[in-house]
């Protein structure tokens, strides 16, 4: 259990940088950065998997495939559209603390699964976890969000993509998490580097959809430049946030129980809100710093609470070490 947690954070600190460099790249549409960096994906993934594109390729089910262009679909493509829009409209903090809720959503949900813990136990560390965003979303809605534009009609609009957002990875963690303990035949880092694949061609038609839209629809006119900077980001969040990322939550998700690994996510929020007083060149007001505490007090509280069922990951674990070898 503790190499899942320890898997899980490092996958949030990663995962928190796809909430910076749509604030980088204000010029490009959220379909552009969607199509972008899901491209780079793929052509990293692709990499990874030609040397056992053979048995990868023998072991992969038409249940499998099935499953990974939904996922591909729901928690890359349309989540990050999303996502990319919310931070567009309303900035950062706010839609890095909206997607935040995911630990409680996830918790919520994945209360029927194998490993879970009673809800009665985690009463408390999730009433911190929604202390902490509460605390988060006074400030932010009083206070200057990012420099982002503050019409209402905005705000509304940004709000709707980050709860849109919100729902896609809720659904996404949970269906994937669940696919993963039960299929028996693929690594974590297998599953991710397919996951990749699948996603690439996703992203590459991507850039046909945009192709067929009208002119000026999607994209206004950008220096070349900044297409360099463009595809250099978008190259590290396909190696980091998206490959790297994505094979260390995997990996998590099959060591622990779907309650606790949903609480990990929370450490996506952290850092997000982490990069972003670093790039805002600012300290965290009082708010957010209690925020940040009761935050990861609850994560930590969560986890100490998932201690005494250490066994179940443990079982969950060997079954899939064993499959794998």
């Amino acid at each position: 259990m503790q190499r899942g947690v320890a898997y899980g954070v490092m996958a949030g600190a990663l995962w928190g940088m796809v909430f910076l460099v749509p604030r980088m790249l204000p010029d490009f549409s959220p379909l552009l950065l969607s199509a972008g960096r899901y491209t780079m994906y793929g052509l990293v993934s692709l990499a990874a998997a030609l040397p056992v594109a053979r048995s990868l390729r023998a072991r992969l089910t038409r249940a499998d495939l099935a499953a990974l262009i939904k996922l591909a679909l729901a928690g890359n493509l349309l989540y990050y559209v999303l996502l990319t829009s919310a931070v567009h409209l309303i900035g950062i903090a706010p839609a890095s603390l909206i997607v935040g809720v995911l630990p409680v959503t996830i918790t919520l949900l994945g209360q029927r699964d194998h490993g879970a813990v009673p809800l009665a136990r985690l009463a408390w560390p999730l009433v911190m976890v929604v202390a902490g965003i509460a605390c988060i979303n006074v400030d932010v809605f009083t206070a200057v969000a990012d420099g982002a534009p503050t019409g209402v009609l905005t705000k509304l609009a940004g709000l709707a993509c980050a709860i849109g957002a919100l729902a896609c990875w809720t659904w996404f963690a949970i269906e994937n998490a669940r696919y993963l303990q039960r299929q028996t035949h693929f690594s974590g880092n297998e599953w991710s580097v397919l996951w990749g694949v699948v996603t690439g061609v996703l992203g590459a038609s991507l850039w046909l959809v945009i192709g067929l839209l009208p002119a000026g629809s999607v994209q206004t006119a950008v220096a070349g430049e900044r297409w360099q900077t463009f595809w250099l980001l978008n190259l590290g969040l396909a190696i980091g946030a998206s490959w790297l990322g994505n094979g260390l939550w995997n990996a998590a998700s099959k060591r622990l129980p779907l309650t606790l690994s949903g609480q990990m996510i929370v450490f996506e929020t952290l850092f997000a809100l982490l990069y972003a007083f670093i790039y805002d060149h600012r300290l965290p007001r009082p708010l957010e710093m209690a925020a940040i505490a009761l935050l990861v007090a609850g994560v930590s509280w969560s986890v100490r609470q998932h201690a005494g069922d250490d066994a179940d990951s443990a079982s969950i674990e060997d079954k899939a070490q064993a499959s794998a070898h």
